[in-house]
């Protein structure tokens, strides 16, 4: 167990661009970089501060005179390291770790930080690993002899000696490539379950949202399982799945809670963990968790979508919000939140941990993944061998005959079914 004198002591800035038309109130956004510092057990944050700009200084971030007073600050609370909330350029980084005498790391490389502390399946290490190496090659810059000292966690954040530069991209790319065939191999394993998976009539129900949703609470409530559930930022990592008995004789569906999600996810992060978020892209129902109690929930709220549009979900995939943490309102907000959600459709208050508001959440899934079934004729050509199994597999072949144009076949099916079978 860490010590609290071995901890590092870091100081997390928020920078508040004037010119920034779409930034998000910045307390909130300080509130939540300290949330994510302190996802990590080795950080001691013991001080967090805006720093108002009306712009960025190109080689500095921060104005000369906002620099000595911050350092000041640090040296007098034995900073270690120091967390931007932001964007920060290599040349920014090495200019104001000299400036200071401590580590620096920006949004990207935090999170980063974080996955790697989190990541437990063989997918996720490569993930992190292929984002890590991303971001590391973007911090090839030509750097000072300062930068030459050994880091901890992935060591993407140190700089190379300017010869090294093209000999350090060019490992880079090799070491990509190599990650690259490694997570090529574990993607085909998921689809063969995947596959394994589509021939088990099973409805997959993805759980998403904001990162400290509850999902993960919610997520054991349901199925009994033990995932790890802790107040903080990116808990879970890997997704985790298992099977659930819906009410009333209800379908058995798959159930499987995701990766948080978090505005400003590093692109790094979306483009390498798109295979893990592809259970959302397969579901026949998605949960959306919301942090009810949040004051950003709308915001939250906006975050997942746009990452929901931006994966290629599809938007006639069938979508619950799920208001959760009702039991931490007060009384009165609570009613009325209550009350707001029974007048929208598709929207269900509940609370995760005393049980509120289930039952009615899962009579809804059971309702929408019990569709009535219909009849439908269709023919399929006698290369259609797979897709012929399939429907056998789902016993939803009424009656069968063979023609000069393959397999005429009458189906009774649900429309999850028929969709499942029209993007085979």
């Amino acid at each position: 167990m860490t010590h609290e004198r071995d901890a590092t002591r870091a100081w997390v800035l928020h920078p508040e661009m004037k010119s920034d038309q779409h930034r998000r109130p910045a307390h909130f956004a300080l509130d939540e970089a300290v949330a994510l510092a302190a996802a990590l057990p080795e950080i001691d944050v013991v001080g967090s501060e805006i720093v108002r700009l009306p712009k960025a200084h190109a080689g500095y971030l921060f104005g000369k005179g906002k620099i000595a007073e911050l350092k000041d600050r640090m040296k007098a609370a034995e900073v270690d390291l120091v967390l931007v909330d932001g964007t920060v350029t290599p040349v920014q980084q090495r200019n104001l770790e000299k400036e200071w005498g401590v580590k620096l790391l920006d949004r990207t490389g935090l999170i980063l930080e974080i996955f790697s502390d989190r990541a437990r399946t063989r997918e996720g290490v490569l993930q992190v690993e292929m984002a890590a190496l991303s971001y590391q090659r973007t911090r090839l810059v030509r750097a000072w002899t300062h930068l030459e000292r050994q880091r901890g966690g992935l060591g993407f954040v140190g700089g190379p000696g300017e010869t090294q530069i093209e000999a350090d991209r060019r490992a880079i790319d090799e070491q990509l490539v190599r990650l690259r065939r490694q997570l090529d191999k574990v993607v085909k394993t998921r689809e063969l379950h995947r596959a394994a998976r589509a021939k088990v009539p099973f409805p997959v129900v993805a759980l998403v949202g904001y990162t400290n949703a509850g999902k993960s609470t919610l997520f054991n409530r349901l199925t009994g399982a033990d995932v790890m559930v802790k107040d903080m930022l990116f808990a879970t990592l890997d997704p985790t799945m298992r099977r659930v008995d819906l009410p009333h004789g209800g379908p058995e569906v798959i159930l499987s809670d995701t990766v948080g999600f978090i505005s400003d996810l590093p692109t790094e992060l979306v483009a390498s963990f798109r295979a893990t978020l592809e259970e959302v892209l397969g579901a026949d129902l998605i949960c959306h968790v919301r942090d009810i109690s949040h004051p950003e929930t709308e915001g939250q709220a906006r975050n997942v979508n746009d990452i929901l549009t931006s994966l290629g979900v599809k938007s006639t995939t069938p979508m619950i919000e799920v208001w959760n943490k009702i039991d931490l309102l007060p009384e009165e907000q609570r009613t009325a939140i209550a009350q707001r959600a029974e007048r929208e459709t598709q929207v269900f208050a509940i609370s995760a941990i005393s049980g509120e508001g289930i039952p009615a959440l899962m009579d809804e899934v059971t309702r929408l993944l019990e569709s009535e079934t219909h009849i439908s004729e269709i023919v399929l050509p006698f290369a259609e061998g797979r897709k012929r199994a399939w429907l056998f597999d789902q016993d939803v072949v009424e009656a069968e005959t063979q023609t000069e144009d393959g397999f005429a076949l009458t189906l009774n099916w649900t429309a999850r079914q028929e969709k499942r079978f029209r993007e085979m």
